[in-house]
């Protein structure tokens, strides 16, 4: 007579950059397994690959491509996949802002955290003299390098990657036909002012982000400590 198998609840989640609804599933113990050995071995590929591997995995809903998803749709999927996996509750310690040194614990609800969108964020800049540049959001080996890698790339490189076409009146160059060294040589000649531009991107990007109110027990003033990106969660 074979064990019996365990059935395996699933969620649904709406992914932040399109509005459309997936499904997915907490994490299996042999999948737990898989990232710890991952982050063990501290070698990169290794590490991107079992995230990737575990993230599609856990996506029911058939046709999601983790890779093409945003860095912060992916920080959403993550949080919550591991918050079905191992408890809604996340335990972090947060520095009380009016003295700068207390640490205080609290615990965080999954269902509160949110991708909150800035109103003043454009995926289209203008870089003057009648050409514009649209971007793209930075994608799934980024959120590995940002949250389990650490140190990530640098700036010009990141940007570099996140160029998607190059435009004015007349014509259009896209990013896929030029290598990652001619991008980052085109965003080089841009004087500070226009690069700027480029920045703001980023800054205004859509982010996960949490605002909570802690009162330090030695001042007893209530503190208000906004959390930001997922390495925030997992203090």
């Amino acid at each position: 007579m074979p064990l019996p198998v365990i059935a395996t609840p699933t969620y649904e989640l709406t992914i932040p950059s399109t509005g459309k609804k997936i499904e997915y599933r907490p994490f299996l113990v042999k999948e737990e397994k898989i990232l710890l050995l991952a982050m063990e071995s501290e070698d990169n590929k290794q590490i991107t690959k079992a995230v990737r591997q575990v993230l599609s995995n856990c996506v029911v809903t058939k046709g999601v491509d983790v890779n093409d998803l945003a860095t912060f749709d992916i920080e959403l999927l993550f949080l919550n996949i591991r918050g079905k996996s191992v408890g809604e509750k996340i335990p972090i310690i947060v520095t009380c802002e009016d003295d700068g040194k207390t640490e205080v614990e609290v615990e965080v609800d999954v269902d509160d955290i949110k991708v909150t969108f800035n109103k003043a964020h454009k995926d289209t800049v203008d870089i003057g003299n009648g050409y514009f540049v649209k971007m793209k959001y930075p994608k799934f080996e980024e959120f590995v390098e940002n949250n389990f890698v650490g140190g990530g790339d640098e700036s010009f490189k990141l940007i570099a990657k996140c160029v998607d076409t190059i435009y004015n009146d007349e014509e259009s160059w896209d990013s896929a036909d030029f290598t990652e060294k001619e991008m980052i040589e085109f965003l080089e000649q841009f004087p500070t002012s226009q690069f700027k531009s480029i920045e703001a991107f980023f800054e205004t990007m859509p982010k996960l982000e949490h605002l909570i109110t802690v009162t330090n027990p030695k001042t007893r003033k209530k503190n208000k400590v906004l959390l930001e990106g997922l390495a925030s969660f997992f203090s």
